[in-house]
């Protein structure tokens, strides 16, 4: 018996099956009413000695591959049937076995008809998160989730949601499952849905074969796609008031990121499923498929995840592009849609080894999710150095107005706020907040703070940065983390202690005091600094040079690690003769247009070459052991590639999802290292696409590439 290899995709997730029956009878429903029955064979309920061994083997497995967290999704059958006390037990198990070996993230799925306080209780000391399915309003969900006398489940349900809402368990709901029925009015489902406010909607199409197709009783070619999109039209309308799972996977492997559902994308499976009795199956919506499917013949009694991991079936799901037939592999949404959810592509004589059922549909809406989202206005970013920057320099004042709603609720911000405020109102300090909001690192700043926690500390030296640039009077204070204090452009200054401070700004100087009384001298910027507390920020001394930032704590955006601050004046002399040669302009240094000139050095460690990262306009990672016949070599390259990235950040070049993002990366990278021919190949490539796979911008700078190709090739 075969394990899972060590570099194989590691199990994530499990869906523990702790009660086989259910207290509804829906007529869509994988368990009950499709071709696998083996529930009835089932015990009702997990007894609790296989409860223990499924929290054991998933201990040893999560302990083997060092697993920093795993979920466990309580399932049915309706997991609530198991009743307060012996989901108490379940959970309590489950917990008291991992909880020491990683994080543990308890779930349940429900239709919700019984739950009540004794669950959610045992919920909120378990910290379960819970998911309701609903399919829309009482009518829409009344269609298909009927209760074993015929009655309805819509009060219930909506009972249950709102008793989730309430504020001692408003922190467990996760949001609402709705299984897509295309006789219902798509905007009157989601109406129905966005009116209970739930954190998360998730749309999933209903369980069908090649054998057993999807109701489309209109007749249409792509039915579901049309009641997606209009679903999506309506919450782009709203606002986008909450995430839709469906949607957001789409938008975001549309950009180059990651899947966020099963059901699309081509990420590994990470999912094991156990049934009530122990048995190890695959993911049970293979139900639908035929009588046996999800079947692997492992019990978690006498086997463990890693020879569940390693089974056929499993790593079938594992597999990526490659695990897809020859009509998947050669779609052009096939990064997006993965050839769908693995069940719907079964068809008997053949397997699985066909495209989804919903193959038109999926690709319809992925098309048409495109279209909708990319903004085919003209970006004079394309034209030139001045305006891509002015265009990056609108984008950081977006992401900061966004990060002030995050910061708003800080009792410190609001100073600093009004701060800014007047500087950007005057004409004559505007200029100088620019300057600062425009450090790279300001970017990366932002868009942590928007992801997670809001760094208030930094925001208020950021302010304070800004005032003294503008010589502009000001105090500002706040409690510093740490004792590293950095103003963004100017350099660090050193505190006795983290704690609360009080900056104070006047013309070329500023001057810090610290709780303890310390530190209270001024640090005069118009020559050698007096106070032992600040090292500033160096530039290179050449003509335009950049500064050499080796001390922001946010310049660790790179791939590379950073180098810590630097001791001697080595890279800097090394950096200077880089430029001298730049200078020279060599005759075989492929010519680039408006050649980019980094705002920003940081020192990496070496090895490292050069190098960007998550990081606004004009920073570049530059290895310590760079030499400067290397730098000035590579330059051009990599110069080409950050100004093609920052115009992407500013505009849209081309519908998200287009071949056109490859050629256009093809096509630079030609460029900037004397690839002519490969520029060539990829520039016509561009060329013959259909117009409506280029924006405007995007063909503008198509243009200007042949521009400078043929520049480039009448030189040569």
């Amino acid at each position: 018996m075969t394990s899972q290899s060590p570099d194989d995709p590691p199990l994530r997730q499990l869906v523990l099956k702790i009660h086989s029956r259910c207290d509804l009878l829906c007529d869509h429903c994988y368990v009950y009413q499709h071709a696998d029955q083996s529930w009835r064979s089932r015990p009702t309920f997990i007894r609790p000695e296989t409860v223990r061994a499924v929290a054991a083997r998933l201990a040893e497995y999560a302990g083997s591959r060092a697993l920093e967290s795993v979920s466990v999704i309580l399932h049915g059958g309706e997991p609530l049937l198991v009743g307060p006390a012996r989901l108490r037990d379940i959970c309590a198990e489950l917990t008291r076995a991992l909880a020491p070996l990683t994080a543990l993230d308890l779930r349940m799925h429900t239709n919700a008809v019984t739950l009540n306080r004794r669950h959610l209780d045992v919920c909120r000391e378990f910290g379960v998160r819970v998911s309701v399915s609903l399919d829309g309003d009482r009518a829409a969900n009344d269609r298909h989730r009927l209760d074993r006398r015929g009655r309805s489940s819509y009060d219930r349900v909506v009972r249950g949601i709102r008793l989730l809402q309430e504020p001692e368990y408003r922190h467990l709901f996760s949001g609402v499952l709705c299984t897509v029925d295309v006789a219902n009015d798509p905007v009157a489902v989601h109406d129905a849905l966005t009116e209970l406010a739930p954190p998360r909607i998730d749309y999933l199409l209903p369980h069908s074969t090649w054998d057993s197709p999807p109701p489309n009783p209109a007749g249409t070619t792509t039915p579901y796609a049309d009641w997606l999109l209009a679903v999506f039209d309506r919450w782009e309308q709203q606002g986008r008031p909450m995430p839709v799972r469906t949607f957001d996977s789409v938008l975001s492997t549309l950009r180059g990121g990651p899947p966020l559902t099963e059901a699309l994308g081509l990420a590994p499976s990470d999912l094991a499923v156990i049934e009530t009795d122990g048995d190890f199956e695959q993911a049970d919506w293979l139900k639908s498929a035929y009588a046996g499917a999800p079947e692997t013949g492992y019990d978690v009694f006498r086997h463990g995840f890693a020879e569940f991991a390693a089974h056929p079936g499993v790593q079938a799901r594992q597999q990526g592009v490659d695990g897809l037939g020859d009509t998947c592999r050669g779609c052009p949404v096939v990064r997006s849609c993965g050839g769908g959810l693995y069940g719907h592509r079964y068809r008997s004589g053949n397997g699985f080894d066909n495209p989804s059922v919903f193959c038109g549909d999926l690709r319809s809406l992925i098309e048409g999710i495109a279209d909708r989202v990319t903004d085919r206005a003209f970006s004079p970013a394309v034209l030139g150095s001045d305006r891509l920057s002015w265009a990056q320099l609108e984008l950081d004042r977006v992401l900061l107005r966004r990060a002030q709603q995050h910061l708003a609720s800080e009792p410190d911000w609001s100073d600093a706020w009004r701060l800014l405020l007047a500087l950007d109102a005057d004409a004559g300090t505007a200029p100088h907040l620019d300057e600062v909001l425009a450090h790279p690192y300001v970017r990366t700043s932002l868009q942590r703070s928007l992801r997670g926690p809001a760094d208030t500390a930094r925001f208020m030296s950021l302010a304070a940065a800004a005032a003294l640039r503008a010589g502009v009077p000001a105090t500002l204070s706040w409690d510093q983390p740490g004792t590293r204090l950095h103003l963004p452009t100017w350099g660090t200054y050193r505190l006795d202690a983290p704690g609360r401070i009080e900056v104070t700004v006047a013309p070329d100087a500023f001057r810090v005091r610290e709780n303890r009384g310390s530190g209270a001298g001024w640090v005069r910027l118009d020559g050698v600094p007096v106070s032992t507390h600040w090292r500033p920020v160096d530039r290179l001394p050449v003509q335009d040079g950049p500064l050499v930032d080796d001390a922001d704590p946010y310049r660790d955006c790179y791939p590379f690690p950073v180098a810590p601050p630097l001791e001697c004046g080595e890279f800097a002399e090394r950096m200077a003769r880089a430029y001298e040669l730049l200078a020279k302009d060599p005759p075989d240094r492929p010519c680039a247009p408006e050649a980019f000139r980094p705002a920003v050095l940081t020192p990496l460690t070496a090895g490292s070459g050069l190098a960007l990262g998550s990081h606004g306009f004009g920073a570049l990672g530059v290895a310590v052991d760079v030499t400067p016949e290397e730098f000035a070599r590579e330059l051009p390259r990599i110069g080409r590639r950050a100004r093609l990235t920052a115009l992407r950040e500013t505009a849209d070049l081309h519908r998200p999802g287009s071949p056109a993002g490859a050629l256009l990366d093809r096509a630079d990278d030609g460029l900037g290292q004397g690839a002519h021919e490969e520029a060539a190949r990829a520039l016509t490539a561009l060329t013959l696409l259909p117009e409506s796979e280029l924006t405007a911008t995007g063909a503008v700078l198509v243009a200007r590439m042949w521009s400078q190709w043929s520049s480039v090739c009448e030189g040569s």
